[in-house]
């Protein structure tokens, strides 16, 4: 699966194929069809085993920061900042994400692996609203914003920013991104007095 991975990731799924797999995998097309039915199979173990390898990086990144303070906003911020850390870590960048390859070939899949896809993306709203519903209950935003949107934002500034720092030769460039939502959500609910 990790062959898998870093060609799908280097050149989408489409133009990889099961023979360039099983040759890198040194394993037979029989050995692969063991345990893959299809190309339909292989994504939807790559976006599962994904969702649990970032279930637990966001797990580990957000208690270490519950580690560092009790308070949600403060909380938010370090997780935030550890996580422009890990990204700036990256010597050549992050690599691409399994999530966000399938979504731009959802024709090639069936509904199994597009409703993984969709799992694994509602995954992290529902993970970054719960984080900003504890801060708004002590901190209300100083502007209007829906939840659901700003649990989103996330994604679409990681997401982004590896698209960005991709097609830039910009490695760095994702945790910077990541670091101006940092300031954007200590803004948004920040009492204006205590700026």
């Amino acid at each position: 699966m990790d062959i898998a991975q870093e060609s799908i990731l280097a050149k989408g799924f489409d133009a990889t194929s099961i023979e360039e797999i099983v040759a890198a995998a040194d394993v037979t097309r029989g050995g692969f069809f063991y345990h893959f039915a299809d190309k339909n199979a292989l994504a939807l173990a790559l976006i599962e085993r994904h969702i649990e390898y970032e279930k637990q990086l966001f797990d580990d990144l957000l208690a270490r920061a519950r580690e560092l303070s009790d308070d949600p906003l403060q909380r938010a911020l370090i997780g935030l900042k550890l996580l422009a850390e890990l990204l700036e870590d990256m010597e050549s960048g992050h690599p691409g994400c399994i999530v966000a390859t399938a979504a731009y070939q959802d024709r090639l899949f069936n509904q199994a692996v597009r409703d993984a896809n969709r799992r694994a993306v509602l995954g992290w709203r529902r993970r970054f609203r719960e984080m900003f519903a504890q801060i708004a209950e002590l901190y209300p935003p100083q502007d209007d914003v829906d939840l659901d949107a700003l649990a989103d934002f996330v994604s679409t500034v990681v997401e982004g920013g590896i698209v960005m720092a991709k097609s830039l030769g910009e490695p760095k460039m994702t945790a910077g991104q990541v670091m101006l939502l940092r300031q954007y959500v200590k803004l948004l609910f920040t009492p204006r007095a205590h700026r």
